[in-house]
């Protein structure tokens, strides 16, 4: 710590006597901090205690059983209580309607902890009466009694749950176990009464709407009806239209009289190549079926056999003879007559079937037409027909919703979309006050404060500083004054001068000896002058133009914007900041060779730009030495402070840099002779550069800072 304790000395805190004066206080320490633990406990012990209470309702759809949309609407109604809604519900229990029923229901403003103003103190009276408060019994009695409420009830959600706690602090444990209780059933109520009177709602709104849905669905049966008569789309009972089906019906007829038509020509044909063939027909269906044939047939088969009889004992010229075989004869005549008569029957009933044919497919052909109109009409039909269901499927729905909300309203059955799943119980041991814990919070923060005291008081008497052998920051103090070179050789030379005067000699030795040549030093002159503009000389060589290099890596660690020109002979700064030793610079900027942009790089250790030394042609680039001032200027309007190291250059040299005032120059001399640094100050005094700044090496502000920046 820097100027604490004196003007010319540095001291630092001296931790060890802080403790030290704190160790040796114990005693009062001990002391004072039992006395404020016993006060603490007393103080807490006459604290009248509260006590708190929880009720926890957990959030959820409740649908009755019996409700046919119970089980459809509960997957949507638990989506509904999502995190707003939660929230939602928090406020719902904390509103004032749900606070001033619950104070209605349980007589609250009848009790003097939620009404403390209706007894007003003395102090309260007298601060009413000198306008410095309201006046508390203006407010209706309701209004104190809320106010009181909202002070000691707590509604939150249990955190990633659909549960909502309600915590209630008061001095009566019976008190502070009902109200929340009493708070979740009001809740419920409300909100039961809430979707009662959503379903009341519902159902006036329904009763107007089910008449009017009622006289549209009466109306578009009407109409459907109506174009069905004007069209001729009779019902069928099925899909179809009676054209349509009347259209199948003649399709199947005609099939099956095709059929038996060809069936009967089928039968007529081959009885009649029987006859034609003289082949026997008594194989033939329809000839052996016929009942005539049968009996032809069998009187045939007792002829037959008479005669076969007759034959043993008569001869064939017997007249009985002859009169058998003449019945015969005539019985085979009228098998043939009869077969005949088949034959043409079966023609006869082939002739009708192909007639009714023709007939069906006319009738056909006529019914097609009409079965094509009958679909044209159809669509219109259909289009009528579907507003009617619709029409009569909106009624069949608000006729349901309203039954259930007439059936929910009568029966009251509403249940909440809550339930109380903890009820709070009265609580045996207080919320407050803890008196151990307020006892050691207390005896900790007595300690703690007095300690603080007691090393205030050390520090502040000066007793727990010590001085320390460290130069000041060159930040921290920025009025320090940094000696210039001519008082320096001033000083060597009265030394040498008059080595007899003692008292002359030591004044200017310990003058010499006090200032600071540092790099650190020089660094807070530039910062505290805000020279925007430094020339550099180093009569050393290397040794300086490092010394310069170090100079700028420190400025631009105080957040300095700092470039570095390097016009040395030996390019010392190029090869100790660039990445690649060619590249383009100074000399190439003179010389015409690059852009300006072009000539500006990175240092490698730090934020310093550097202008390299370059490559060009010396020669060309000193016949452009005139430009240097205007590059100069135009990088003093861009950084806080151009710094040109010009190496072991003579003040004729310097002049041609410097030639404006506000241009500050800094020898850099270190591991120079005093000798070599009084040469050179004469030579610039004898230029005309009076005030110079001295830099001859690095100080103690840390000897080994500038090893993170070797090469």
């Amino acid at each position: 710590m820097s100027g604490i304790g004196g003007a010319d000395e540095d001291v630092d805190i001296d931790l060890g006597g802080l403790f030290r004066a704190v160790w040796q206080r114990r005693g009062r320490l001990l002391l004072q901090t039992a006395g404020v633990a016993a006060i603490a406990f007393a103080v807490a012990k006459m604290i009248a205690p509260s006590y708190e209470a929880e009720t926890r309702v957990l959030i959820e759809s409740r649908e009755p059983e019996f409700s046919g949309e119970a089980q459809a609407s509960k997957g949507g109604s638990d989506r509904i209580f999502d995190e707003s809604g939660i929230a939602s519900q928090v406020q719902v229990l904390r509103s004032s309607d749900l606070i001033k029923q619950v104070a209605r229901n349980m007589n609250l403003h009848e009790l003097e902890e939620f009404d403390p103003s209706a007894h007003p103190s003395m102090i309260s009276d007298l601060l009413v009466m000198l306008g410095l408060k309201k006046n508390p019994l203006e407010l209706p009695p309701e209004e104190r009694t809320l106010k009181e409420f909202n002070s000691k009830v707590q509604v939150y959600q249990i955190e990633k749950s659909r549960v909502i706690g309600i915590a209630f602090t008061s001095k009566d444990p019976e008190l502070a176990a009902a109200i929340p209780n009493e708070m979740a059933k009001v809740y419920l109520l409300m909100q039961s009464g809430a979707k009662l009177d959503s379903n009341s709602e519902a159902s006036r709104w329904l009763e107007p709407e089910i008449a009017n849905l009622r006289e549209k669905v009466r109306d578009a049966e009407a109409k459907v009806a109506a174009y069905r008569a004007e069209s001729g789309l009779l019902p069928t009972g099925g899909t179809e239209n009676f054209a349509t089906r009347q259209l199948s019906d003649i399709s199947a007829e005609l099939a099956r009289i095709r059929a038996e038509r060809a069936n009967a020509a089928a039968r007529a044909e081959s009885v009649r190549s029987a006859l034609a063939d003289g082949r026997s027909v008594d194989t033939l269906a329809d000839i052996v079926g016929s009942p005539m044939i049968q009996r032809l047939k069998e009187s045939q088969a007792a002829l037959k056999g008479q005669i076969a009889d007759l034959s043993t004992t008569l001869l064939d010229g017997h007249p009985r003879l002859r009169g058998l075989k003449s019945q015969l004869d005539g019985i085979e005549g009228q098998i043939r007559s009869e077969t005949r008569k088949i034959l043409a029957s079966l023609e006869n009933e082939a002739k009708v079937g192909q007639l009714r044919e023709q007939q069906l497919v006319q009738q056909l052909n006529s019914i097609k037409a009409q079965s094509a109109q009958a679909g044209e009409e159809e669509v219109g039909l259909r289009a009528l027909e579907r507003e009617a269901a619709a029409q009569r499927q909106l009624l069949e729905t608000y006729l349901a919703r309203y039954r259930e909300a007439t059936s929910r309203s009568v029966a009251n059955a509403t249940p909440a979309d809550a339930r109380v799943i903890s009820s709070a119980v009265v609580p045996v041991t207080a919320s407050f006050p803890k008196v151990v814990p307020i006892t050691i919070v207390a005896a900790l923060a007595s300690f703690l404060l007095s300690s603080v005291a007691i090393m205030l008081g050390e520090l502040f008497s000066g007793r727990a500083l010590r001085p320390v052998n460290r130069p000041r920051a060159m930040v921290a103090e920025p009025a320090t004054a940094l000696p210039s070179a001519t008082d320096f050789a001033s000083a060597s030379i009265l030394a040498d001068v008059l080595p007899s005067e003692e008292h002359e000699e030591e004044s200017a030795s310990s003058g010499a000896e006090e200032q600071d040549f540092s790099i650190e030093a020089v660094a807070a002159h530039l910062l505290d002058s805000g020279t925007r503009i430094a020339v550099s000389v180093s009569p050393g060589g290397d040794e300086g133009s490092t010394a310069t290099v170090m100079l700028a890596r420190l400025l631009a660690e105080e957040e300095q914007k700092i470039v570095l020109i390097d016009l040395s002979g030996s390019a010392c700064p190029t090869r100790l900041m660039v990445q690649e030793p060619h590249l383009p610079g100074i000399t190439n900027l003179l010389a015409g060779e690059v852009a300006f942009t072009e000539s500006i790089h990175a240092d490698r250790l730090s934020e310093v730009h550097i202008i390299p030394h370059g490559d060009a042609d010396p020669q060309k680039a000193m016949r452009g030495i005139d430009r240097l001032q205007m590059i100069v200027d135009a990088l003093a309007n861009v950084y806080d402070l151009v710094l040109i190291e010009c190496g072991s250059a003579d003040a004729a040299a310097v002049a041609k840099v410097a030639r404006r005032e506000g241009i500050e120059i800094i020898l850099s001399a270190p591991a120079v002779s005093e000798e070599r640094i009084i040469e050179e100050l004469t030579c610039f005094g004898e230029a005309g550069y009076r005030d110079i700044v001295l830099m001859t090496g690095r100080g103690e502000y840390g000897p080994g800072f500038p090893d993170r920046w070797a090469a």
